[in-house]
């Protein structure tokens, strides 16, 4: 196994996750599997219970795991099937030593971070790193640290990576440490990002390659600066220049030869010719002169854009197919809840609309005021997980049930949409999660996705059950996925409207650059 380590400096932020999935991509398309790891040195177990403030979204994986965001770079980046054993946190290892002492497997020893947190960390990564995402067992691994090097909370991680790498051959490891370079006045300054790679060699990890954020290509005299001071040599030096989007990361990479160089760290073969026939499609679609689509994401938490990244990512995956660019307008359905004349403006300007998952009822009416906006106006719109239970309750008010609501609103009135028999109260882990298998009984649905069923990533405590869903029977609202082995609605539909469609799952966990989701791509067309 061949291991590629990225850490840090300077601060968080810096695009650890792009850097790492960009590098994959590159190394995949010369012929090598590719899979990844995120440590994440927080004492949270995972990411479910945490707020989309805090760290961004949840991204959910097939098997269920609630992880770090750039699990999703990697996974759309990669086309890989990755597990919750990917992300490895400060609070899963502590739990996992502390359950072991509690069991007596450390045979009445003084637990301490040396030697068990530390052996702790280094079982995860190999385990992690061993398994079959799609390929068998993969030829390199990935390791991001997460956080930022001098951190308290990564210094038993650094040494359990510093362990490892003295366990294998020296062409096993090569370390990435992306830095910083800032602009004073138009002059670029290095100081920082040398204190960085001083740190980071205290702590025994000396750095292969320096990708550094920068907003132009450095000029030899920086270069030079930055080769005597951190003693990386020139030719490793990699400029991670501003560029218009994360697409043009690899492609600007390619042509540092970063896997040449990565490839004589590691001791492996590097062709030249690199097969990415799909990835320049990318390139090219940003090159063209297109029409114009105004997609309105209607949400309560619009200020921070990570918190929908996911759902941008797959718009932008189905832009790229149908040829379109898209313009995303930011809804806040708080606002628009207020008629707040202003949003109700943005939204009115929309070509098509989402409104996203969520949980809670703050900005509820303003949903069902959006739902109600495109359902009459005939506005395309696609309800995701929260955004379909808004859709069901708002068109179940309008045939007369006027008290229909979901329980996780409002305690009183018609529950169609409900809490499912299995939740029991407890926060960390419990909902819905993963993937589940569903059948399509809808005949314009199987032309969206032109297969019987759909097996699709899910997050979420409530459901219309079959049963609630009796209300609809003989109206144009179509029950047009479920789960037949619990009789759940996984996707309505409403007939005569140009597209109308819920769907209780999160389809923009599925989407890849290469292979965009069929919900989005019919969406936008």
């Amino acid at each position: 196994m061949k291991f590629i380590i990225v850490t840090g400096g300077i601060i968080s932020g810096l695009g650890k996750g792009i850097t790492a999935s960009s590098i994959g991509l590159l190394l995949q398309s010369l012929g090598y599997s590719v899979t990844a790891i995120k440590i994440d040195p927080y004492l949270n177990i995972d990411a479910g219970t945490m707020s989309p403030y805090e760290h961004g979204e949840t991204y959910v994986l097939g098997d269920g795991g609630e992880t770090d965001l750039d699990l999703g770079n990697y996974e759309r980046f990669l086309n890989i099937e990755l597990t919750k054993d990917h992300n490895i946190t400060t609070g899963k290892i502590y739990a996992n030593v502390l359950q072991k002492e509690r069991n007596g497997e450390y045979l009445g020893k003084t637990v301490q971070v040396i030697p068990h947190i530390v052996d702790e960390i280094q079982e995860k990564i190999i385990k992690a790193a061993h398994l079959d995402v799609g390929f068998g067992t993969p030829d390199i691994c990935i390791v991001e640290l997460g956080g930022t090097i001098g951190d308290i909370e990564t210094a038993p991680f650094v040494e359990a990576i510093t362990r490892l790498c003295a366990k294998y051959d020296n062409h096993n490891f090569c370390f990435v440490h992306v830095s910083l370079i800032l602009n004073m006045n138009g002059e670029p300054k290095s100081k920082p990002t040398q204190q960085s790679v001083k740190t980071l060699r205290s702590l025994g990890i000396v750095p292969n390659i320096l990708v550094l954020r920068t907003e132009n290509m450095l000029d030899a005299n920086i270069i030079d600066k930055i080769n005597i001071n951190c003693g990386v040599s020139k030719g490793n030096i990699i400029c991670n220049i501003n560029v218009p989007n994360i697409y043009f990361v690899p492609d600007l990479f390619r042509k540092q030869n970063i896997c040449q160089k990565i490839g004589s760290i590691l001791n492996i073969d590097i062709k030249s010719d690199y097969d990415l026939v799909d990835y320049y499609k990318i390139l090219d679609h940003f090159s063209n002169k297109i029409s114009t689509l105004k997609v309105g994401i209607a949400g309560k938490y619009v200020g921070l854009q990570d918190t929908y990244l996911s759902l941008i990512r797959a718009i932008e995956h189905a832009s790229f197919y149908i040829n379109t660019v898209v313009e995303i307008i930011w809804i806040d359905t708080e606002q628009i809840e207020c008629g707040v004349e202003n949003e109700w403006a943005k939204l009115k300007m929309c070509d098509r609309v989402i409104i996203p998952g969520g949980f809670g009822s703050r900005g509820i009416e303003g949903k069902i005021l959006v739902a109600e906006y495109c359902r009459l106006n005939s506005i395309k719109i696609l309800g995701i997980c929260l955004g379909m239970q808004v859709m069901v309750v708002e068109y179940a008010r309008s045939l007369g049930y006027k008290q229909a609501t979901s329980r996780e609103w409002n305690e009183n009135g018609l529950h169609i949409i409900d809490m499912l028999p299995d939740q029991n109260g407890v926060m960390g882990g419990t909902m819905r999660l993963g993937n589940y298998k569903s059948i399509i009984n809808d005949i314009i649905l199987n032309q969206i996705y032109k297969q019987d069923f759909i097996v699709e990533r899910h997050r979420h405590r409530y459901e219309l059950t079959l049963n609630n869903a009796n209300i609809f029977k003989n109206t144009d609202m179509i029950l047009s996925v479920l789960d037949d082995k619990l009789n759940l609605i996984e996707i309505v539909r409403l007939e005569n409207h140009p597209f109308y469609i819920g769907c209780q799952f999160h389809p923009e966990f599925k989407s890849k650059y290469n292979t965009p989701h069929p919900l989005f791509v019919s969406l936008l067309s």
